[in-house]
């Protein structure tokens, strides 16, 4: 039926689709629900402890025999300096005077930490069939421990040099993430956002340049971007926005409602709610600040003194400093159970395939 059968047999799934792991606004109810609809269902570990990832997973393989993908960022971590850190503080003091804050209270440290040799000793126990990896890959020695572990390594590029890149450093699968994303832009090779390829014209062309399966991510929330994305070249779809209002995902009450009013022009590109480039629903912080600050301090110490503000504003029922991640599809999004909605994505794209092929 599929055009194009190599991440389903990579995978051993059902359907070439993939949950897009979307760290803070869902946990493993999302993840087997997915699996239960026949896509990949993706854990976000990046903002887990070790012990936090182990207890999730060992949640989800208790309720679906399904594959897991596991997904870890790999940033290189920067120290926040006093200055920078004064600086974005005294950006924000107007914000916390307003909600009756302290600026000087003691807050806990943003936790978004890179692969390391502690989730490499959780990945090689639970050994998830697959392991995703955001912003490259970890080093050469974890990445051999990883494989030897049996699992299916994958990762984004945002262009074809970094696709090539990641060819060459052993990964099964490359994610080819488009401008129209939502979360934060995979880039490692580079940090100029604005030249960014879009997914339409950077599928295409990744799947010229190397021979592993290419899966297809930004923009794509219905069965008409999936064919569209076969008809590109790829072998399978990422997708997250999608997801976010189905009854499994975390997305706050406020959160939900900013969604459901989304439209094609409500997310843009910021660097204020974690310090690194991020595509997510404009709120308040956005317009005031950014989207793109040169106070922001460097990932993810930005998201830090975000967090007492974030926190008020939903107490009211508002997202002003909340960051909301999602792509520039997000309007299609629907309120509908994900193991549903996955198997509705399968089918209209089918059709849709069956349709332009006849």
């Amino acid at each position: 039926m599929w055009p194009d059968r190599r991440l389903i047999d990579l995978f051993k799934t059902e359907l070439p689709i993939v949950l897009a792991p979307m760290a803070g606004v869902m946990d493993a109810e999302l993840v087997i629900a997915v699996a239960e609809g026949g896509g990949l269902g993706s854990l976000p570990s990046a903002m887990l402890s070790p012990e936090k990832a182990r207890e999730q997973v060992n949640i989800i393989r208790q309720r679906v025999k399904a594959p897991v993908n596991m997904n870890f960022f790999c940033h290189t971590p920067v120290e926040l300096t006093g200055e920078a850190e004064a600086r974005w503080k005294q950006r924000l003091t107007g914000y916390y005077t307003e909600h009756g804050l302290d600026p000087a209270a003691p807050i806990s440290a943003a936790n978004r930490a890179p692969f390391d040799a502690a989730f490499c000793e959780v990945v090689e126990e639970l050994k998830p069939e697959i392991v995703s990896f955001h912003f490259g890959l970890p080093e050469q020695a974890l990445l051999k421990r990883v494989k030897a572990a049996g699992c299916i390594v994958i990762s984004s590029a945002t262009t074809v040099k970094e696709a090539i890149w990641l060819e060459q450093h052993g990964v099964d699968a490359v994610i080819a993430q488009g401008a129209e994303a939502g979360g934060h832009r995979g880039m490692f090779l580079t940090d100029k956002i604005s030249e960014q390829p879009g997914t339409f014209a950077l599928v295409p062309q990744v799947a010229d340049a190397v021979k592993v399966p290419v899966i297809a991510a930004g923009g794509i929330a219905d069965g008409r971007g999936i064919a569209a994305a076969f008809a590109l070249g790829a072998a399978g779809v990422q997708i997250g926005s999608a997801y976010l209002r189905c009854p499994e995902s975390k997305v706050s009450p406020g959160g939900r409602k900013a969604l459901a009013e989304a439209r094609d022009d409500s997310t843009v590109i910021t660097n204020v709610m974690t310090g690194r480039p991020a595509r997510g629903v404009q709120n308040r912080l956005m317009r005031e600040a950014g989207p793109i600050s040169p106070d922001a301090p460097p990932f993810p110490h930005a998201a830090t003194a975000l967090g007492p503000l974030k926190a008020a504003a939903e107490k009211q029922g508002r997202v002003d400093f909340t960051n909301l991640w999602a792509g520039q599809a997000v309007a299609l999004g629907r309120e509908v159970p994900a193991a549903e909605l996955t198997r509705d994505f399968a089918k209209s794209a089918l059709a849709r395939m069956k349709a332009l092929a006849g």
